[in-house]
């Protein structure tokens, strides 16, 4: 660790411990399926939700920067926070094209985030793999694998510039990071104020220790990333049973990832940090994985802004 990542993160940890103390309300949000360009109209239909967060409208771009100030303003109006700006490019392409224009691909998201006030952008690091963008190799554990992660995010940062936005990847279950140590590590070898933490819980879960004991991985997750943690996915995890082990994504509420520990856990980060539903079909799925964070969320004296 640099001298001024073991500073930086000295200060951070001497607030968590003060932060850790206090419960601020949880941004709870998702997508929406209002069809429109009216910033105002997309704002309202959140709040219609019950959402506070929100994912980066489509119509928002860095060739219209009077739209993006339309979409501050009225987001900004109705009390809802844009949470996240998705790149979802992969930075570790085995193609030296495709990596060089993947890469600028997720400088200019980040340059969006920043322009319209996102909480963070997020990515994975990526993935050796020629096949699949976010799938398994060998060379994604490895320090060749970690270098070039480290390269990459000070790369996006130092284009950027940014004061208002993180850039952040996320845990995979395969590549690194895949655990809140190996994160640690990355953030004190990326050494960048303006680098952050999406936390994705289910994302790390990949072994029945932590499937079995989620409640204390997430706590662990919190407890050594939380100073960094800029916004979160909500998704649950359910146990296939075969031969092998085969956890499936599922809407909150169906498997086993023990939300009243993850959102206690957020509501004692001292900030309003959001918490994303995704990867769901249809607003009925969401309606549902909505209304049972809600209710996990009340039992549990958690409130929502």
């Amino acid at each position: 660790m640099t001298a001024a990542a073991g500073v930086h993160g000295s200060l951070f940890a001497a607030n968590a411990s003060k932060a850790q103390t206090a419960e601020t309300p949880v941004r709870l949000g998702g997508p929406i399926f209002l069809e429109s360009e009216d910033p105002a109209a997309l704002a309202r239909e959140h709040r219609r939700l019950g959402y506070s967060a929100a994912y980066c409208p489509q119509i928002a771009s860095l060739k219209d920067p009077d739209q993006l100030r339309a979409i501050q303003k009225a987001y900004a109006a109705q009390n809802v926070c844009i949470a996240e700006v998705g790149a979802w490019k992969n930075m570790l392409d085995p193609d030296a094209e495709k990596r060089r224009q993947n890469l600028q691909y997720v400088v200019d998201r980040c340059a969006l985030a920043e322009a319209v006030g996102a909480r963070c952008c997020v990515d994975i690091a990526g993935s050796y793999n020629p096949d699949s963008w976010y799938g398994p190799n060998p060379k994604n554990v490895s320090r060749e694998f970690f270098d070039a992660t480290v390269a990459n995010c000070r790369h996006v940062i130092d284009s950027v510039k940014p004061t208002r936005t993180r850039f952040t990847i996320e845990m995979m279950g395969w590549n690194l990071p895949d655990s809140p140590d190996s994160y640690l590590e990355l953030i004190r070898a990326v050494d960048r104020k303006a680098f952050g933490v999406h936390l994705d819980v289910c994302n790390g879960i990949n072994s029945p220790r932590r499937f079995y004991e989620n409640a204390a991985y997430i706590k662990e997750c919190f407890q050594k990333l939380g100073p960094w943690i800029v916004s979160c996915h909500a998704k649950d995890l359910q146990w296939i049973v075969e031969l092998n082990v085969h956890f499936l994504e599922v809407i909150p509420g169906r498997g086993q990832i023990d939300y009243a520990t993850y959102l206690q856990c957020l509501s004692r980060l001292g900030r309003d940090t959001p918490l994303m539903l995704e990867h769901l079909r249809t607003s009925e799925e969401y309606d549902e994985g909505r209304e049972y964070i809600l209710k996990v969320g009340k039992a549990a004296g958690v409130t929502f802004a």
